[in-house]
């Protein structure tokens, strides 16, 4: 064990994503690992008044409706060392209030059901000096710091929420004032650290962990039926395929400057993507949705990856977990420029244009060897969830021994 780790300690873990939702959570993983040395609770975020009129039927609701009534019990043990708590309690839905200063008290209100409702578990697992880690909750966590009174706080910045109108509303004021009172935060990438250490000196980039398992090179994955009449090279992408982050015009792009590729699209679309001249244009393939399991047979399919991202501020401090899935199973990526790419560079072309993905795109299929998918995998095989939170750790026992 590192000396600087943290061990044999109480982690109470607060974020926007409850326990039991169907997609991929930092804050879970981070949950699991933590939870190897330590006692960890992960609370999920409270029943508020719009879901419970929006989805009353849904399984989920009625579950934390029952919790509030006592008719189930709210703390779960998940596994060794690692409990998952549904708040008995359910907050009103406030962000429709137009004023920050009386969103702000209406706010308190609701951090303080919430605290009496956390401080319940925390009593009956016996957890004392607690650690609070707030996975970018700026406003149910806003004011748990005063409420539960933590030994140590981390506030855990892994999007740039403030570019979503939900958070941006109220939360360009409040973010960098809650960025403040913790005494440290950890953030996965670059941009977000700079962000964060302009409102506190005690900011730290602790990377971002992925699950890679089922991502690695098979040469015996043969084309499926859909894909089986299309040419080479196959340039793909796989992901959603949101308006927000990517850049349909680069895709266009490519696809009309080398009608010899092909260019193979995996992922849900929205509705821009769906009406877009994209699905006019001979060489491009919309596969749809597909199966996480059955992501890397598409990844192993293709010559090229490519991540076409739009630059704004959703996508600038974003960390591209897809590239390290390109990269674990040894494929060369073209990816747009930006300051989170930057930890990439030695691995990744980088364009900065349209002009840029077709040239770079040539360059990667000549230069590609068995050297440089070894090295591309061993690469992305660093970005684990025990080196992130070994990262996180380390940061919070350097501001514990300097406080």
């Amino acid at each position: 064990m590192d000396k600087e780790q943290i061990i044999d300690r109480n982690i109470v873990i607060i974020g926007q994503q409850p326990w039991d939702t169907e997609i991929g959570s930092n804050c879970k993983n981070i949950a699991i690992e933590f939870s190897k040395n330590n006692r960890v609770l992960y609370i999920n975020s409270p029943l508020d008044r719009i879901t419970l009129h929006r989805s009353k039927n849904d399984s989920k609701t009625i579950r934390r409706l029952n919790i509030i009534d006592g008719k189930e019990p709210g703390l779960v043990k998940i596994q060794d060392n690692l409990w998952n708590y549904y708040p008995d309690c359910m907050v009103e839905s406030i962000n429709w209030i137009s004023s920050t200063r009386l969103f702000s008290i209406f706010n308190y209100f609701n951090n303080r059901k919430l605290a009496k409702s956390i401080n319940k578990a925390i009593d009956q697992l016996n957890f004392t000096d607690i650690i609070l880690f707030n996975d970018n909750e700026i406003f149910k966590g806003y004011y748990l710091n005063d409420l539960l009174k933590p030994k140590t706080s981390v506030y855990y910045s892994r999007d740039y929420m403030v570019a979503v109108d939900y958070w941006k509303k109220h939360g360009e004021a409040l973010e960098p004032k809650l960025i403040a009172k913790n005494n440290l935060c950890v953030a996965n990438s670059t941009y977000l650290t700079n962000y964060c250490q302009q409102f506190n000196s005690n900011s730290f980039y602790v990377g971002q962990g992925c699950e890679l398992d089922i991502f690695y090179p098979n040469l015996s994955v043969s084309k499926n039926n859909e894909l089986a009449n299309i040419n080479s090279p196959i340039i793909g992408y796989v992901g959603a395929l949101q308006s927000i982050r990517l850049d349909i015009e680069i895709i266009a792009y490519i696809a009309i400057s080398k009608p010899e590729w092909t260019i193979v699209l995996v992922g849900p679309e929205d509705d821009f993507f769906k009406e877009s001249n994209l699905h006019e244009i001979k060489n491009i393939v919309f596969t749809g949705i597909k199966p996480v399991e059955s992501l890397p047979d598409y990844i192993n399919l293709f010559d090229i990856c490519i991540n076409p991202q739009l630059v704004n501020l959703v996508t600038i401090g974003n960390y591209p977990r897809k590239i390290d899935e390109y990269l674990a199973v040894g494929k060369p990526v073209v990816a747009t420029k930006t300051k989170a790419m930057e930890a990439f560079k030695e691995f990744v072309y980088l364009a900065e244009s349209k002009e840029d993905y077709v040239r770079l795109i040539e360059e990667a299929l000549n230069q590609d060897s068995i050297n440089l998918q070894t090295r591309r995998r061993d690469f992305a095989l660093t970005h684990t969830w025990l080196n992130s939170v070994k990262a996180i750790s380390a940061a919070i026992h350097q501001v514990e021994i300097d406080h």
